[in-house]
């Protein structure tokens, strides 16, 4: 496969179907998932930073998931979860987290969502903050210069 069909699945994974775990025990049970699931192969990318091009080894993975879940549960102090996103509780394959401290409306809907903090994927990842903004913002931005 071509980097650039690689990255064109990547993205249409980001954009695809998510379901929350709404509640902390749900966040626990998605843990748990990936931690019995050892033999899978995560890429770890703190979205803003240079995506990774190898992925994690069991232990790196069992590292990341015992410090987020520190920090989610020191920095969103809610009876819910509810930032924590998996395409397939049973069977993930790619997980978005999102910061505590940058929320803005990621439970809710937006033209122009936050991105998330943190993702777990099988795929290699992208560099989302090199994908082109959406045409409001691009018009938006071509005004300033005219």
């Amino acid at each position: 496969m071509t980097t650039e069909t690689l990255q064109s699945q990547f993205i249409d994974m980001f954009k695809g179907n998510f379901t929350s775990m709404l509640r902390w025990p749900q966040l626990d049970e998605l843990w748990d998932t990936l931690r019995q699931q050892e033999h899978k192969c995560w890429y770890i990318y703190a979205v803003g930073e240079t995506p990774p091009t190898s992925s994690t080894d069991s232990q790196q993975l069992g590292n990341f998931i015992e410090e987020i879940d520190k920090l989610l549960h020191k920095e969103h102090q809610e009876e819910y979860c509810g930032i924590v996103y998996a395409d397939n509780r049973d069977d993930p394959a790619f997980i978005k987290i999102y910061d505590p401290n940058n929320l803005g409306v990621s439970c809710g809907f937006s033209d122009n969502p936050p991105l998330p903090g943190w993702i777990l994927s099988l795929h290699e990842p992208v560099d989302l903050n090199a994908l082109p903004q959406a045409g409001n913002r691009r018009r938006w931005w071509q005004k300033l210069f005219q």
